[in-house]
């Protein structure tokens, strides 16, 4: 097992890196001071290959290793922040009002940015590492991951398998957790217009009330999962939007309804766009009334390959012990826009601990510097765990 000691004598500088990243965050596509940051970083590293303005405000460090030709893997951090005012009051809050790294983005970069400073002098690896740190994880779709796949890094790069972290709360600090398989869940996005009949709310016998509709449609929409899913298989529908009349006395002519589907099997995507737009439209006829649906398949969810989890797992465990690492860790039905990188290319996608901290996107969230060892120690042992010297990256 290795000593994480090693990876301890950079904690100091990249708390510092992290705490300037968390004071000032930046939103989605919009990360041009974050990745100027990033870019002066991985250049004072000593590394030469640096590509900035992908996919508007991503950058893509090159690392070449000492121990001669080799495949080029990638290795993704994350860097845009959340539209949320910070409540945590720590010294290095937000000074954007109304935006806070509530996601542990911030973490996530200064993690890799340590990864980088090791690795560019180390270089004890052959082949090539790509560092992406990617803008837009948050955003619907098109996100980040998705333009820079589009604009073609796995290829521009020579990428062959591409490995992502994030940071888990309520999993202790030095722990990891992943999984074969899906691991987070896909995000899809409907919306609904109920258009009815409006009127004076004192007479509703003479309108088609869409606000009654809608109660009706959302609580039809809860028997899709009770009632036609096999209640082993992981299928979310969430409805999180409503709007109707701003008055007390007005019976509104139509009734805007929005939410959210997350699933771990694409079948459930085309299974769940086609029972909502039926049992909205079912349910409104049934009152004289009509639907728009709308359906927008935002994220896929994100599968860990076979081989590169287990590279992984053999990565975590040479960094803290296997009874440190675990192997079939709950699924998240969270989206992780990570997935459009796991469709281009194999790989594998694992969670480091952040202790007891508030939940990701809570106004109260902050990372744990003291997991920034750890997520540094794990990208470097998984480099010379798959590009090790001398050596077929193996699992044993």
């Amino acid at each position: 097992m290795r000593d994480i000691k090693i990876f301890r004598e950079l904690q100091g500088e990249a708390t510092d890196w992290r705490r300037y990243l968390h004071a000032n965050p930046e939103l989605d596509f919009q990360e041009y001071n974050t990745a100027r940051f990033v870019a002066e970083k991985l250049s004072s590293f000593g590394i030469n290959h640096v590509e900035t303005g992908i996919a508007g405000t991503g950058v893509v460090g090159l690392i070449q290793g000492e121990g001669g030709d080799g495949p080029t893997i990638a290795l993704r951090a994350d860097m845009d922040a959340l539209p949320i005012v910070e409540t945590s009051n720590k010294p290095w809050a937000s000074k954007t009002s109304g935006i806070m790294h509530a996601c542990g983005h911030d973490g996530h970069t200064a993690m890799l940015l340590g990864a980088a400073k090791h690795l560019a002098r180390s270089r004890n690896f052959k082949g090539s590492v790509a560092l992406i740190f990617q803008p837009a994880e948050e955003p619907a779709f098109p996100t980040g991951a998705y333009k820079m796949v589009q604009e073609g890094i796995m290829e521009r790069f020579g990428i062959s398998q591409v490995f992502g972290m994030h940071i888990a709360p309520g999993i202790e600090v030095g722990r990891f957790g992943i999984r074969q398989g899906s691991i987070m869940g896909s995000q899809d996005d409907f919306d609904i217009v109920v258009r009815g009949r409006g009127g004076h709310a004192a007479d509703p016998s003479r309108t088609i009330d869409p606000v009654v509709i809608a109660a009706q449609i959302i609580l039809g929409l809860q028997t899709l999962v009770s009632r036609k899913t096999d209640p082993l298989e992981s299928l979310v529908i969430s409805v999180t939007k409503l709007n109707a009349a701003q008055a007390y006395n007005i019976i509104p002519d139509q009734v805007e309804i929005g939410g959210t589907v997350r699933t771990s099997a694409s079948s459930h995507r085309d299974f769940a766009e086609r029972e909502i737009s039926a049992s909205a439209q079912a349910i409104a006829r049934g009152f004289g009334a009509d639907i728009e649906f709308k359906y927008l398949r935002s994220v896929p969810a994100t599968i860990n390959s076979i081989e590169e989890t287990n590279l992984a797992i053999c990565a975590a465990r040479s960094l803290v012990g296997a009874e440190s690492v675990d192997e079939k860790v709950k699924i998240s039905m969270g989206a992780e826009d990570f997935a459009y990188m796991l469709e281009a290319r194999p790989g594998a996608y694992i969670f480091l601990g952040n202790g007891p901290t508030a939940e990701c996107h809570s106004p109260a969230f902050d990372f744990d510097d003291e997991a920034l060892p750890y997520g540094i120690g794990y990208w470097v042992q998984l480099v010379e765990t798959v590009l090790g010297f001398g050596t077929d990256a193996g699992v044993n």
